[in-house]
């Protein structure tokens, strides 16, 4: 049996597992980021959060066959470099190098939703296609591409940003700098954004009771004000859903993949998210008088798919 290693490095946790060739996550560990800090500080910690994970395992590194780290921001695959990272504060980090010798292991990185979309590819939603992509649908919305069972990053390693292409040019104003971005529409902030627009205009909308109760507006609150009745909340939800089926069905536009898999908290909805998308997108992709268009599902594997596609980045690049 053969062992990997891979880390999921966030703004908020270090999480690392031992992963072995079956895809089954044998042991974690993990610790606090603790940003903003130097950044060789925190690759002491992702290294010690590997080894800690491996002794929880019961092996030792020279068993482990490599260790792959998944990170916010663009993720140089080729030299080991993240080069910039806003959240982390990096900018040409080698944290390659770093975690290779702090550990002994030879390592591999990739950003982190490509990592995350590996791990659907290898053992989730998308196992068996040969082209893939997966949507994150979280504060923003994030992108991962697989075309024949590699990871797509374009010529800059930061490549499928997709939630930043522009669906309104006059739309809302979206972090990147653009206005009407996928993201502003479709992520989990969006939607909070649009709860609350709508909440302003409908003073009479059961959704200002269940925020009071629940102490704030979250993605759930339009969500299950509808299922209550409310018809505010069913506008919230509504529109929610024909922009997300508007950048499915752009991406699937662009892609056509076997798969699209999308994943992210507001996923837990299920089929009162998945349902109404599949109808709104198969009216609308281009494709759609062709006998084989793209299956669209919700991720398989929550938090984990990020340790399991760091873990395989040795096959993926």
């Amino acid at each position: 049996m053969k062992y990997y290693v891979g880390i999921d490095l966030g703004g908020t946790n270090i999480v690392a597992g031992v992963v072995d060739e079956e895809y089954n996550i044998l042991t974690k560990a993990s610790r606090k980021t603790n940003c903003p800090r130097p950044a060789e500080e925190i690759a002491d910690d992702m290294a010690g959060v590997a080894l800690d994970a491996i002794a929880q395992a019961n092996l030792t590194p020279d068993q482990i066959e490599w260790i792959g780290i998944g990170t916010p921001g663009i993720a140089n695959s080729a030299t080991g470099i993240i080069e910039y990272s806003n959240n982390l504060g990096f900018e040409n980090t080698p944290m390659v190098k770093w975690i290779s010798e702090k550990t002994g292991i030879s390592a591999f990185i990739e950003n982190d939703a490509n990592a995350a979309a590996y791990g659907e590819y290898v053992a989730g939603a998308a196992k068996g296609a040969k082209n893939a992509v997966c949507i994150t649908l979280g504060t923003g919305v994030g992108g991962g591409i697989i075309i024949d069972g590699k990871i797509y990053d374009g010529s800059n390693f930061a490549g499928a940003e997709l939630g930043h292409t522009v669906m309104n040019i006059d739309g809302p104003q979206c972090t990147c700098g653009r206005k009407g971005c996928f993201e502003v529409y479709s992520s989990a902030t969006g939607l909070i954004r649009m709860t609350k627009e709508t909440m302003e205009q409908h003073p009479e909308s059961i959704m200002h009771k269940m925020a009071e109760e629940q102490g704030k507006v979250s993605a759930r609150t339009a969500f299950d004000c509808m299922r209550l009745g409310d018809a505010a909340a069913k506008e919230v939800v509504d529109f929610y859903i024909r922009c997300l089926a508007a950048g499915i069905t752009n991406t699937i536009n662009i892609f056509q993949p076997d798969v699209l898999c999308i994943g992210g908290g507001v996923c837990n909805e299920g089929d009162a998210l998945l349902l109404p998308v599949k109808e709104l997108v198969a009216k609308e992709v281009y494709t759609r008088n062709s006998e084989k268009n793209a299956d669209i599902v919700i991720a398989k594997l929550g938090n984990d798919a990020g340790i399991i596609g760091a873990a395989f980045l040795g096959k993926a690049i």
